[in-house]
């Protein structure tokens, strides 16, 4: 069985509030083109086409991430349109000035994962307002996802779009002296850290909620000469253990859908780190079926 832990719902709504453009359907066809996708059409049928992409390759169930605060109502309509097969996790910014009202509407419309990105939206982690986000998790049975590290959003360089991102924000460290406050709240930090692999592994250490995900290429390994993928996923397995890795892979648009690529590599690369059968089934599916196996 695989369960992907880290997929983008790029809706037409992210689209619009990504371009400061609303509505403007003759815009998102531009911005889309711009950016080599398809269109992404209604959020109903992105969601259908999500799921004839994780049939053909044999995905059982997807986290999807509406990755702009905003457009939490397109991957909720993808969620009830199909509750078997998606979870949903939304980026949410604690200081925005509507904070409160977006995080419950969230909540009550049974999105699971609250995705925190300080580095992108300018706050500290030990800020009260992000202990805040994890009571509520704590209450609604829901995981926080914290973006660590290096941060880049392809679409925004795409479109030249600047990104002033605060990286120093985004240590693991401080994500774990506020995760150990909250042992029975699942933490995610997606890439291992994305950089800051050595502290990701620390944290995970320190604190038994922490999980690490997978995802993506892990390009920050270049930070880490000779540093390979498969060194990774040990170091890991020694630290985290298997019960604490979510496979994901950061699948985001169409044409180019689900990247199998990613999944080839990492199934690779844990056969190459003495990973048994037992150990990938926990990390491929077993996980995350255990982080969101109810729906509320």
């Amino acid at each position: 069985m695989i369960c992907d832990a880290h997929c983008h719902f790029f809706s037409r709504r992210f689209l619009e509030i990504l371009t400061h453009d609303p509505h403007a359907a003759q815009a998102v066809e531009h911005t889309s083109a711009a950016l080599g996708w398809d269109p992404p059409g209604p959020p109903e049928q992105l969601a259908d086409r999500w799921i004839q992409e994780l049939d053909r390759h044999d995905v059982s169930r997807a986290a999807l991430i509406a990755s702009v605060p905003g457009d939490e109502n397109s991957v909720a309509i993808a969620v009830a349109r199909h509750p078997a097969r998606f979870v949903g996790f939304f980026m949410f910014n604690p200081v925005a000035s509507d904070a409160d009202l977006r995080l419950e509407r969230a909540i009550n419309a049974r999105l699971r994962g609250i995705c925190l990105f300080p580095a992108m939206h300018g706050y500290d982690l030990d800020d009260s307002r992000v202990a805040a986000v994890f009571a509520v998790a704590g209450r609604h049975d829901a995981a926080v996802f914290i973006h660590c590290g290096a941060l880049t959003v392809g679409a925004r360089r795409k479109l030249g779009l600047a990104s002033p991102f605060d990286w120093r924000r985004g240590d693991p460290l401080a994500a774990a002296a506020v995760a150990i406050r909250f042992p029975n709240v699942p933490v995610i930090i997606p890439h291992f850290g994305a950089g800051f692999f050595r502290e990701a592994l620390m944290a995970a250490d320190q604190c038994p909620n922490i999980h690490l995900d997978t995802s993506s290429s892990n390009g920050w390994m270049k930070y880490y000469p000779g540093l390979t993928l498969e060194d990774v996923f040990q170091q890991a397995l020694v630290v985290a253990g298997p019960e604490r890795l979510l496979f994901g892979t950061d699948s985001s648009f169409f044409p180019r859908g689900w990247q199998k690529p990613i999944y080839d590599t990492q199934r690779a690369a844990l056969d190459a780190a003495g990973a048994d059968a037992g150990m990938q089934d926990r990390i491929f599916g077993g996980n995350f079926n255990r982080l969101f196996g109810s729906r509320r």
